[in-house]
């Protein structure tokens, strides 16, 4: 299924060619209305006439965090204020946020690139959308609730939390369609079935996006058996554009990029340097259409690779692996390097284990694995629980090298998140 076939089937020279004329085009409005870049132009001796083929890309000075922090509140805004037609802040733990701005072309064009998502995935006219994800400063319920809507779908707009009420949605309005992060579906899976609810059987689910966290595979299928849905992975980023700037096909096999929106790049995240296509390294991203905000050469400071085959559903937008994880999220504990992912991974896959868990560094580099049972492993008798305990915790090691301690607790005793999940507590004194 196509939402806009001629592009998303394009010819990858064609692509190229759109891509450097947009590239072109997003750096002269910068150079001319934008002081931060205006300045890290004169301090590289790069101009616009500089960028004559995508390789130059590579002259262009890189974007951070940071820069969007510190040129607070208007900075980086390459339009008139009276331009801007709607604002978001980023989810920063600190300081100031990232205010992110929208002109009326960007808002159309970020819900057309959800739209081109959703039916790349199977979303069609009659289907009933509950999106649980958080409304307010945060992109990702806004984007995709205007996405829906271009394809014609009833759009519940749910909001987080509040499971009793997404439950009665369901059975109400025959839901079809469900946003959330993973953490949320994995606990709304234990919820319906705490209430003696077969999803199958009692309500019309055919599919979740989920994002906004890192998630592995082993999660993915642990909400498809609890929800009895289809799962399919999204990616975005305020800064680019929210939900819908990669996204999985039918074939579940790596995320779309939408490559006449973005150009994708893959760096060492220490040297900043380039990496080979299908090496894992940080995403860098470059917005084309961006009319408020256009940002170049944004570290996202998401692990992922490039997948170099050509994708079965005809698409030639280039793929993403799964994200990995964070390149600040990664936890360094008695010199070992470990994104919490590699946890998940394990939790995930082992039977009897519940849908949450929780991280605990104490002290000097002591880990516990804080991890809820599923209903029938918290029945089993103390020595099963044993058993099970010492064999999750070699297994832990074997994956990161490092044995924690395995603590069990009962079904739904850890906090659940409304918005992104808390996994990591960080308690040690070093």
């Amino acid at each position: 299924m196509f939402r806009d076939q001629a592009i998303e089937t394009i010819d990858r020279a064609a692509l190229e060619r759109l891509q450097l004329q947009r590239l072109q085009d997003t750096v002269r409005r910068v150079a001319a209305h934008v002081p931060f870049y205006q300045q890290k132009f004169a301090e590289l001796n790069v101009t616009p006439g500089d960028i004559r083929s995508l390789a130059d890309l590579r002259r262009l000075p890189f974007t951070t965090s940071a820069d969007l922090r510190a040129n607070y509140p208007t900075g980086l805004l390459a339009v008139p204020f009276d331009d801007a037609l709607r604002l978001h802040t980023s989810s920063g733990t600190t300081g100031k946020p990232k205010a992110l701005f929208f002109s009326r072309q960007d808002v159309d064009n970020a819900a057309e690139l959800c739209a081109r998502s959703f039916v790349m995935a199977g979303v069609v006219k009659q289907d009933v959308f509950q999106n649980m994800m958080t409304y307010g400063m945060f992109t990702g319920a806004l984007v995709t609730h205007y996405g829906a809507e271009k394809v014609g779908c009833l759009v519940i707009p749910a909001g987080p939390g509040g499971s009793e009420k997404q439950l009665m949605l369901m059975q109400d309005f025959r839901t079809t369609l469900i946003h959330a992060t993973p953490s949320y579906a994995l606990y709304l899976a234990t919820f319906i079935e705490a209430h003696g609810v077969d999803p199958r059987r009692d309500l019309a689910l055919r599919k979740a996006f989920v994002g906004a966290e890192p998630y592995t595979d082993e999660t993915r299928r642990k909400i498809e058996e609890g929800l009895g849905l289809e799962v399919y992975n999204c990616y975005g980023l305020s800064e680019m554009n929210g939900p819908g700037v990669a996204f999985e096909c039918a074939q579940k096999h790596g995320l779309h990029v939408w490559e006449d929106h973005f150009i994708v790049e893959i760096i060492n995240p220490q040297t900043g340097e380039p990496v080979r296509d299908g090496e894992a390294g940080e995403l860098v991203m470059t917005t084309l259409c961006r009319e408020a905000m256009p940002l170049l050469r944004y570290r996202t400071r998401d692990i992922t690779s490039i997948l170099t085959t050509p994708c079965p559903c005809g698409r030639t937008h280039r793929r993403l692996n799964r994200i990995a994880g964070r390149s600040d999220d990664m936890l360094i504990v008695r010199g070992v390097n470990i994104y919490p992912q590699q946890i998940e991974r394990v939790l995930m896959a082992q039977p009897g284990v519940g849908r949450n868990y929780q991280i605990v560094l104490d002290g000097l580099d002591e880990m516990t694995i804080k991890v809820e049972l599923a209903e029938a492993g918290f029945e089993a008798k103390v020595e099963q629980l044993m058993k099970l305990q010492n064999h999750l915790a070699e297994k832990l090691r074997a994956e990161m090298l490092v044995k924690p301690q395995v603590q069990f607790l009962p079904p739904c005793s850890l906090p659940v998140s409304e918005g992104k999940a808390t996994r990591v507590i960080d308690n040690r004194k070093l």
